[in-house]
């Protein structure tokens, strides 16, 4: 029996049509999939910045606002909150016993949160009017997800919602975050790019990351650790809260020389939480160890930050550290988070064990490296040692590992489930 050409032209739909039902079939696939596409295009964007600030030529980018701030908008609210949409959307029903999210609920804000970064990349080329545009298009995705979100929060029938209470609030802060980069592109004021930055690390990246890590981690913990026991305590999330807010007051009115007194308390509730969690036991399994490591970070950045204010303190000489503290926040504790999680999420929703082989492992431990490579690159003289920027090779080792990773787990998402179940 021979094809005509009709025959082959409906098989290749019907293929297509299959591809999308299975892409489109549970939130965590698009919105992790953008999320790992992104995680690579962000630092290709930053990569070749920092390139042609340092090749011999002196050839930045040819962006039409200051690369630095794109770079901050990209990191903030370009990537990882399609990690947390993903990974809300598909545990807020099963924490509170509601009803899932329907196709139309996700797939409306992944599209419109997809199109929003396409016209803001597009805008840092073409003129602040079209990142605008862009921030808006992506605003109005994300404000489409957190009303799916708060459907599924009000309806369900569980009695204790204080995590998603306050999980909520975080997320809500993500959104003014966005409206703040949105004003300063509408008038220049510098005050509001500051707003949004701060907002955005403190009063949306780190409380939600915060917050899942200390829902899930003993969690899972419970279910590969011999005899564990489960420390949960309710003070946690409120306080982080507290020390957050406190750090986000002081950064935005200058006196930087007092953040010890919320940076220290913070570092010390992670050590606490790393302690109790049973982070040395938790080797026993690498895609759990990767969780405690990840959060680990949290309380070294806070410890970095509590130096850098204490040396001003004491000396009067403001930043001692550079960035340092931010970039162990950001690549080690925010980016740690999210590779670990979308691992553990990518395998268990595809079907296969629950297991981080070496290939995982190597690409989480690159993850690390960067963080380390780029906290070094602000330390006093080691800055670029052999004449090679550290921030520079940090961009480079970060791509080297996570772009395999991308590739790796991107395929899963987009394949259908191994053990044939849908979803």
């Amino acid at each position: 029996m021979h094809l005509t050409q009709n025959d082959y032209g409906r098989t290749q739909t019907a293929t297509r049509h299959a591809s999308w039902n299975t892409f489109t079939a549970a939130p965590h696939r698009v919105m992790m999939f953008a999320g790992v596409l992104q995680l690579v295009l962000t630092l290709v964007f930053w990569g070749t910045e920092l390139v042609g600030r340092y090749s011999p030529l002196r050839t930045p980018l040819p962006t039409t606002e200051p690369a630095v701030w794109v770079h901050a908008f990209l990191m903030l609210y370009g990537l990882f909150p399609f990690f947390i949409l993903g990974f809300l959307m598909t545990t807020y029903p099963r924490w509170m016993n509601g009803r899932d999210i329907s196709r139309t609920d996700y797939m409306v804000p992944f599209l419109a949160m997809v199109t929003g970064v396409g016209i803001f990349y597009a805008g840092v080329f073409l003129g602040r009017q079209w990142m605008a545009l862009g921030v808006i298009v992506l605003l109005s995705g994300w404000l489409s997800a957190l009303s799916a979100l708060y459907r599924v929060y009000r309806t369900a029938p569980s009695r204790d919602k204080s995590t998603e209470r306050l999980l909520n609030l975080a997320l809500g802060m993500g959104g003014l975050g966005m409206f703040l980069y949105l004003l300063w592109l509408l008038t220049g004021d510098s005050i509001l790019m500051r707003g949004a930055i701060e907002v955005g690390l403190w009063w949306f990246l780190v409380p939600v990351l915060v917050a899942v890590g200390h829902r899930m981690i003993p969690f899972f913990s419970t279910h590969v650790i011999p005899g564990y026991r489960v420390v949960q305590p309710r003070w946690t999330i409120p306080s982080v809260l507290v020390c957050t807010t406190g750090h986000l007051l002081l950064e935005m009115t200058g006196h930087y020389r007092w953040l010890f007194l919320v940076d220290l308390p913070l570092a010390g509730i992670g050590v606490y939480h790393s302690l109790r969690w049973q982070w040395r036991r938790s080797f026993q399994v690498r895609l759990l160890a990767m969780l405690h490591v990840a959060f680990s970070w949290l309380s070294a950045a806070m410890l970095l930050y509590t130096i850098q204010s204490l040396v001003l303190l004491v000396t009067g000489e403001p930043f001692v550290l550079g960035l340092a503290p931010l970039h162990a926040l950001g690549i080690g504790f925010i980016a740690g988070m999210s590779v670990a999680m979308v691992s553990r999420v990518t395998l268990g929703h595809s079907g296969r064990p629950l297991a981080a082989g070496t290939f995982t492992w190597v690409c989480f431990w690159g993850v690390n490296l960067a963080a380390a490579l780029r906290v070094a690159g602000d330390m006093p003289d080691l800055h670029a040692p052999f004449g090679v920027p550290l921030n520079l090779v940090a961009a480079a080792v970060w791509l080297v590992f996570l772009i395999p990773w991308a590739v790796h787990y991107g395929r899963m998402l987009v394949a259908p489930r191994v053990d044939g179940r849908p979803g």
